[in-house]
């Protein structure tokens, strides 16, 4: 059983992963309730978590979520002190606190670009953050953590992007971080290099020096030629004096 899951756990990260582009370290929202069933459950969330995605993890929560648990009195008291040992993330309602629910959906408005997971017990906040594409979904049954496999909105977004009818700007980006991190983008410049960059063609040079050769043997065959002829006027000059002696 703890294979099988494992199995689903990881097919759905690499959805999350070629899809959406989450990257380590996770970073993951939990609520009261996920804190609450994980006491109960006694499931140590930061030792376990990271096994279970095959990947390190950042543990966060948000201020409504510890105002909200602290409203609810001694009841949730263990969950609020778990709870308190994570991140706690920035959220829009730092003067006018929100329900935790409420809260954690806004963190992962216009399509999720800080990668956050949902960790919740909340059947009402699970069913609207699947109404969300790229919204990982964590719950606990059975005394086992559990990631939700992606949602019909989710499977839709992708189709589409894959038909070249949506390409989000975070997509986008990731997709140029890949191939800056696997060299593609490099490798392409360097094509475009190599055909930009046209030289003289080397059979081009080699032809031009033979004829440069050809063009300097008749001058040297002329000069030779000459030398010749004045070493037989010379040599007839010295015959002439000889013979005018001997007379």
């Amino acid at each position: 059983m703890k294979i099988t899951r494992q199995k689903h756990a990881k097919k759905h990260m690499s959805f999350y992963k070629n899809n959406f582009g989450f990257r380590e370290p996770f970073q993951v929202l939990l609520d009261g309730t996920f804190c609450q069933a994980a006491l109960r459950n006694k499931i140590q969330i930061r030792d376990q978590l990271p096994g279970y995605l095959a990947g390190a993890t950042q543990l966060c929560t948000t201020r409504c979520v510890l105002k909200e648990l602290e409203s609810l009195g001694k009841e949730l008291y263990g969950a609020k002190l778990i709870a308190q040992r994570f991140q706690v993330r920035n959220c829009s309602h730092f003067k006018d606190p929100v329900g935790g629910s409420a809260c954690l959906l806004s963190m992962t408005e216009e399509g999720n670009p800080h990668h956050y997971f949902i960790a919740t017990q909340d059947q009402d906040l699970a069913t609207k953050v699947k109404k969300k594409a790229g919204v990982p979904l964590l719950f606990i049954i059975q005394n086992t953590m559990v990631l939700d496999k992606p949602s019909p909105k989710s499977l839709v977004f992708v189709q589409a992007m894959q038909a070249n009818q949506l390409v989000p700007e975070h997509q986008k980006q990731s997709i140029e971080h890949l191939k800056e991190e696997q060299g593609l983008v490099k490798e392409s410049e360097n094509r475009r290099k190599r055909k930009r960059a046209g030289g003289p063609n080397p059979l081009s040079c080699l032809k031009k020096k033979k004829k440069v050769q050809e063009t300097q043997q008749p001058s040297a065959t002329k000069k030779k030629r000459k030398r010749k002829r004045n070493r037989a006027k010379s040599e007839a000059k010295a015959v002439s004096v000889h013979l005018s002696v001997k007379a």
